[in-house]
């Protein structure tokens, strides 16, 4: 046994090494973006107090950016106009050094003395103002312009030697811009839990609010959940040796022998498991969440009263633990439907605990009464009009999925039961309210919770209809880093069965152009995005001309992009990306072998002929620069 000790009720057989050896392939195999860059000092200077009143001090960052006039309002009517965020920034146009043997000007007011009381144009948004302390912000009002960089290093951007907190829930003055020297510098671990707030919590939304966990650390031990948090969030940024050292802590104070079961134990396990199976590590990650179920069932974690008797009467602290045990309910369902190696344990545990409320509403503390799933089912025939959380339709969303699990005949079920579990996934569609129909909130950014509703429920298509559709699968046979190859007969025709695999694979190709960072979303995206490319490579390998051909290169060159993107984090998107380039380059070699024979071509325009050729080369040299710079695997 490695250095890990275990309480006697907890079997984890995590005997393959010592938690350093285990490490290697989590720290050294996963590529890393540049380190952090040290703080430049922020710009010091004066304000003429004589310049004439209608002067624009300095123009706001969108106008700037665009080369436009600023009126210097704030917010200036350009920002207002177009809706987006209107940020000001101290210019240094113009500024060459202080002058050489100037006389000082007594009647001069300088930056550093205190602003005039009364009246004046000063903008609240531009250095040395004074900031007032807005609501506590969340998560849902991120500024997708603001977001983190797909390579990110840390969550500062300099900018003009300035720094931008980039994180409106992690900053009190709501992404004010700050002076770099008006914050200490961060350490690494400080800055491995931003990054675990940033990157990793939107898809895991399960542990407290970040300044209420940090009191709460103060006052009671939550060392290994803390340190769970600094691993995961280490894997988004650089952070060198640390990280092998963050997940040996994790580890041995996880499985310390008198760690105490309670919800933060679980959470701090089911970070790691997830952490673990994007790492490459899926056996290690399948012992976690073995250990985590049976310890979620022993504390009664999936009992109604458990939030009330264990939240103290602090509303926030109770959502925590409803969360806790659907987000568990959710990952053992993603890890058994992905990589088909487990049988989703928990689906068979009847559990009555309450549907999580939305996220902005958990952010700011304004808890309403919890519903449960009996309330979501009979939603349609009780007359009753409600409102339902993102979350609760993800949870509903992974039902399904362990409904076509407990199918019988091994995963190949005949055409009744397919029917019905294919009424299950309608239904969840066309029932969703005009606000959950898409990925976006109503401020059009992104609900990664309903991001994975809607992923879950493609995936679910897909591995449904895929036994019955026809389509080969044999060109792709060789993409398995997410789960073993699934064999299928070939026919003459498409059916109905194809179209719907063929639709959901595109659907979620869709899913990559939000316009937030790739890293952000939940890693089980990585296999969700491998499902689709194995029908999308099926597809592309047909002998006989795709109409449809050019559209259908550009979904496998989305989804090889997104693997890219996200292989700076997960060393399983860095498999997969592999794995389907390769096997694209066959399908491509083996169509560029059947064009050379003239008979294939009977039937088709010579400018048909020349647009086809010309795509299929085009989309193999995109993918191929795609991925040249891409981390080894």
């Amino acid at each position: 046994m490695d250095s890990y000790s275990h309480p006697p009720s907890v079997a984890p057989s995590l005997s393959n090494g010592s938690p350093t050896e285990l490490f290697n392939g989590l720290g050294s195999e996963i590529p890393n973006q540049p380190p952090h860059s040290t703080p430049v000092p922020s710009i010091s200077g004066a304000v003429d107090s004589r310049s004439p009143p209608n002067t624009v001090q300095a123009a706001c960052l969108a106008c700037r950016g665009k080369h436009l006039k600023c009126d210097g309002k704030n917010p200036c009517s350009r920002c207002q106009s177009s809706d987006s965020e209107c940020i000001y920034v101290a210019s240094r146009r113009g500024y060459k050094g202080p002058r050489r043997n100037a006389a000082p000007n007594p009647n001069k007011r300088h930056a550093s003395d205190s602003p005039s009381s009364a009246g004046g144009d000063s903008c609240p948004m531009l250095l040395g103002a004074t900031v007032s302390t807005a609501a506590p912000p969340s998560l849902t009002t991120f500024n997708p312009a603001l977001a983190i960089p797909e390579s990110p290093a840390t969550p500062f951007a300099p900018i003009n030697g300035l720094q931008l907190y980039r994180s409106s829930y992690l900053n009190a003055t709501n992404g004010a811009m700050v002076e770099a020297n008006a914050r200490p510098q961060q350490t690494v671990p400080e800055r491995c839990i931003d990054s675990f707030y940033y990157y990793f919590y939107p898809g895991h939304p399960a542990v407290l609010p970040k300044d209420y966990l940090l009191k709460l650390a103060k006052e009671r031990d939550l060392d290994h959940l803390l340190a769970a948090m600094r691993w995961v969030g280490s894997l988004y940024i650089e952070v060198g040796p640390a990280r092998a050292t963050f997940f040996e802590e994790a580890m041995r104070l996880v499985y310390a022998p008198d760690v105490v079961k309670d919800g933060y134990l679980v959470q701090a396990m089911v970070i790691l498991l997830i952490g673990l199976d994007g790492s490459c590590q899926q056996e290690k990650a399948r012992e976690i969440l073995s250990d985590v179920e049976r310890i979620a069932i022993e504390i009664g974690l999936y009992t109604r009263s458990f939030a009330t008797m264990n939240g103290g009467g602090v509303p926030r602290l109770e959502e925590s633990w409803r969360r806790t045990w659907w987000d568990l309910f959710v990952v053992d369902g993603m890890v058994a439907g992905v990589h088909r190696q487990t049988n989703f344990l928990l689906f068979d545990i009847v559990a009555d605990v309450g549907l999580p409320c939305e996220e902005h509403e958990y952010i700011s503390g304004n808890i309403p009464r919890p519903m449960y799933l009996e309330d979501f089912d009979d939603q349609l025939f009780s007359g009753e009009e409600r409102e339902f959380s993102s979350f609760a339709y993800r949870v509903a969303s992974i039902r399904n999925l362990g409904r076509m699990m407990r199918l019988p005949n091994g995963g190949f079920p005949n055409e009744e039961n397919v029917n019905r579990i294919e009424s299950l996934l309608s239904n969840w569609r066309m029932h969703l309210p005009p606000s959950k129909r898409d990925s976006l909130n109503k401020n059009c950014q992104l609900d990664e919770m309903m991001f994975q509703a809607h992923m879950i429920n493609h995936a679910c298509s897909i591995i449904l209809h895929q036994p019955l559709s026809q389509l080969d699968s044999s060109p792709a046979r060789d993409v398995t880093a997410c789960a073993p190859h699934r064999a299928v007969q070939s026919g003459d025709n498409f059916n109905i069965h194809t179209r719907h695999i063929i639709t959901a694979a595109c659907e979620i190709s869709k899913m990559v152009t939000y316009n937030v960072p790739i890293t952000s979303h939940t890693h089980f995206f990585t296999c969700v995005l491998t499902l689709s490319s194995i029908v999308h490579l099926s597809k592309w390998a047909l002998e006989y001309f795709i109409h449809d051909e050019d559209d259908l290169r550009q979904q496998i060159r989305l989804n090889i992009g997104a693997l890219n993107k996200l292989s700076n984090v997960w060393k399983a998107a860095s498999n997969a990306s592999g794995q389907v380039k390769g096997v694209a380059q066959e399908i491509y070699r083996a169509k560029r072998a059947q064009q050379s024979n003239p008979s294939f071509w009977v039937g088709f325009t010579q400018e048909e002929i020349i647009s086809s050729m010309a795509a299929d080369e085009g989309i193999m040299t995109e993918i191929n620069s795609m991925l040249t710079s891409a981390p080894p695997p």
